[in-house]
């Protein structure tokens, strides 16, 4: 059997239980708070929410319900509320509050077309320092979409795919790299699934594209799996541009994406 992937713990999970324990051990309280930053954590939560598709596109945030739900104050919810809106995910309307944001068709391929460059960088970094343990996490995630393409379980496939593709740019090594792929994949985590659900066949053709590329990482050919990286995130957002062009769909499936009417230049 394959070996089930670690899952992120939760952090907002983990802060309440910290908080709880704060007093009952001996522990200094400003120590701890330094350590975790309250921000980070409710930032990291509220994030969660919007990735998973919890919140949807449009959706309003509330101060007052997120500082009740990880209980915490208003100043670092609102401090997070900052964050996510200069990680673009989030917007700010004046007299109105804060909604999770639309992301464009046209600005959706303006960030494929940068997160393919940057995993086509990441895969040419990792191809020449590739180790068993890399490989082994790779793997793990790859199998975990082959279990999730058996159960046409579509939200655990998104799930694993980000992980895999997440999990190559973080081996490269290289921290700015990552730093900018983690915000534009931010962006488009919801378009990708919808991309996925364009086809009948679309997750099983996704599964023999991962397949491939950790094939030739695993090989030692940069080139090879540089090219197939380029190839496999271009034809996603390729599917991706089959399913909002009809509009409806989009609106459908809660992705983050305006489907704007009207054709659109190439």
């Amino acid at each position: 059997m394959a070996r089930r992937p670690v899952r992120r713990i939760d952090n907002a999970a983990n802060f309440v239980k910290m908080t709880e324990n704060m007093h009952s051990a001996s522990v200094d309280p400003i120590e701890v708070v330094r350590r975790h930053s309250l921000t980070t954590l409710v930032r990291d939560e509220i994030e969660r929410h919007i990735v998973d598709g919890t919140l949807a596109p449009g959706d309003k945030l509330n101060e007052a319900d997120w500082a009740a739900r990880l209980q915490v104050s208003r100043g670092p919810v609102r401090e997070a509320f900052r964050a996510l809106e200069q990680a673009g995910l989030v917007r700010t309307e004046k007299n109105r509050g804060v909604f999770v944001r639309t992301v464009s068709l046209v600005e959706a391929d303006e960030i494929y077309a940068v997160r393919a460059l940057l995993e086509e960088a990441a895969c040419r970094m990792l191809a020449t320092c590739i180790d068993a343990g890399r490989l082994a996490v790779l793997r793990d995630w790859l199998d975990a979409m082959r279990v999730a393409l058996a159960s046409h379980d579509r939200d655990a496939y998104g799930r694993a795919n980000v992980a895999f593709h997440d999990a190559i740019v973080a081996a490269a090594g290289n921290t700015k790299l990552y730093e900018t792929y983690r915000r534009l994949v931010s962006e488009l985590s919801l378009f990708r699934r919808v991309a996925l659900a364009a086809e009948a066949d679309a997750m099983e053709r996704s599964l023999t594209e991962h397949r491939a590329i950790l094939n030739a990482l695993a090989s030692r050919d940069a080139e090879r799996a540089a090219a197939l990286m380029h190839a496999h995130v271009n034809d996603g957002r390729l599917r991706a541009d089959v399913v909002c062009g009809a509009g409806e769909v989009c609106a459908a499936q809660g992705a983050v994406v305006g489907c704007e009417s009207g054709s659109r230049g190439r």
